[in-house]
């Protein structure tokens, strides 16, 4: 199966700059003009479920964290706060990104708050939905000649 684009492919960003600087010398912090944090994701098809695995080490979900399905769509939004004091010693290099995030996700129409659950554990905020993949099976559509 191909894919086919619609649109012209995006030009260079910062994003790409940002790539190529640490491709380039190494990783190290390139400065906040490449955006905001975006956390790792992993989705999951765990039966009829879908479930969204978030990498969040040091944020403190019940302060700087939302979970919630706005026009059918799961968004999950949040910030990582940078605390410690500049005055204790600065810092050499920073790998680490501060600021604010947020990631979206499609949900089928059927679904409602009540089929989404979330935790958080060991740095790792769980995002199940159940339901997500009932009903998703391909669907074979005849074709009329005449």
């Amino acid at each position: 199966m191909s894919n086919v684009t619609l649109w012209p492919r995006q030009g260079w960003s910062p994003a790409h700059t940002e790539r190529w600087v640490r491709d380039f010398f190494g990783p190290a912090n390139v400065g906040d003009w490449a955006g905001d944090v975006n956390p790792a994701v992993e989705v999951i098809r765990d039966g009829d479920d879908a479930v969204i695995r978030v990498d969040l080490p040091g944020v403190d979900v019940n302060k700087d964290v939302t979970v919630e399905i706005d026009k059918n769509r799961l968004v999950i939004r949040g910030e990582r706060r940078d605390e410690r004091s500049e005055e204790s010693g600065g810092r050499t290099v920073s790998e680490i990104r501060y600021g604010s995030f947020e990631r979206s996700f499609a949900l089928p129409s059927h679904l409602t708050g009540d089929a989404v659950s979330a935790e958080y554990d060991a740095g790792v905020l769980t995002v199940r939905v159940a339901g997500a993949h009932k009903g998703a099976q391909a669907q074979r559509i005849s074709i009329d000649s005449k």
